[in-house]
């Protein structure tokens, strides 16, 4: 079985390079290019010294070049959504684990995906940890009326707040089947100092050096409570979900939001 080609989108940020180093120990995986606005050559060497591969500014010409099966973008939302459309135009299949994409930009991915008979994996963590906390506190949403979420990440990260605490919180309002309590306020007073409201939901985000990627699910019912918490200590617990959506997504059509359905945790 020949390797699945992939260029990394966004290699030179903590991301790029932890995607970059992930790709070159896995040999159902090669490495063709590598893309980044901050480039000081054109050629990147790779960390296993295997060698190196082309390295531009120019998304498009590396893709016609080296015409690679997948593209991993890990940028920043600005950058993200034309560099989708590049790759979709000629027909790329898309690993996006890049943050702060609005409910707009990702049904457009999903129309490109399909109008160009593509696959395309979005994912809010690629943490295989992060999915199975989703997909627990989906479970206990069924029997809890009250629920907050605290996030915490690095003070580097530009959103807030976080994908998986929106991803979160929708996917517990749906299996809820209804948006959760909140509790009451005084007449004129405000939520502000509660978080961001979705769902019912509280959010609370933490931006601070020291973190990398954390968050807290508690639910409240009388008498009780119920956390459930996930917490990251190094970039590289997201590569094994990177390594799996990319060999996932060559055999995929259309947009897959998250990792649960590839880990058989629908529902």
């Amino acid at each position: 079985m020949e390797p699945v080609t992939v260029v990394v989108h966004g290699a030179m940020g903590r991301m790029g390079k932890a995607v970059v180093n992930a790709v070159c120990k896995e040999p159902e995986i090669r490495l063709v290019g590598a893309v980044d606005i901050n480039v000081t050559g054109d050629r990147l060497q790779l960390p296993n010294g295997s060698g190196s591969v082309p390295l531009s500014s120019d998304l498009d010409k590396i893709l016609a070049d080296q015409k690679p099966a997948v593209m991993v973008d890990f940028s920043v939302a600005k950058a993200s959504m034309p560099a989708i459309r590049i790759a979709a135009k000629r027909k790329v299949n898309l690993v996006i684990g890049t943050t702060g994409l609005t409910t707009t930009e990702i049904e457009e991915i999903r129309a490109l995906a399909k109008k160009n008979e593509i696959g395309a994996i979005f994912a809010s963590s690629f943490a295989l940890g992060a999915v199975v906390m989703i997909h627990l506190a989906r479970i206990a949403s069924k029997y809890f009326d009250y629920a907050e979420i605290i996030e915490l990440h690095h003070n580097m990260k530009m959103d807030a707040p976080s994908g998986t605490a929106l991803s979160t919180a929708k996917a517990m309002a749906e299996a809820k089947g209804k948006t959760f309590n909140r509790p009451p306020v005084e007449k004129g007073e405000t939520f502000k100092a509660r978080g961001d409201q979705k769902e019912g939901i509280s959010i609370h985000s933490v931006r601070l050096p020291g973190l990398l990627a954390h968050q807290e699910v508690i639910l409240g019912t009388t008498g009780q409570t119920l956390t459930i918490r996930h917490d990251t200590i190094d970039r590289d617990c997201f590569m094994p979900g990177v390594i799996l959506a990319i060999k996932a997504v060559v055999n995929r059509q259309g947009l897959t939001v998250g990792l649960a359905p590839i880990l058989g945790l629908e529902g």
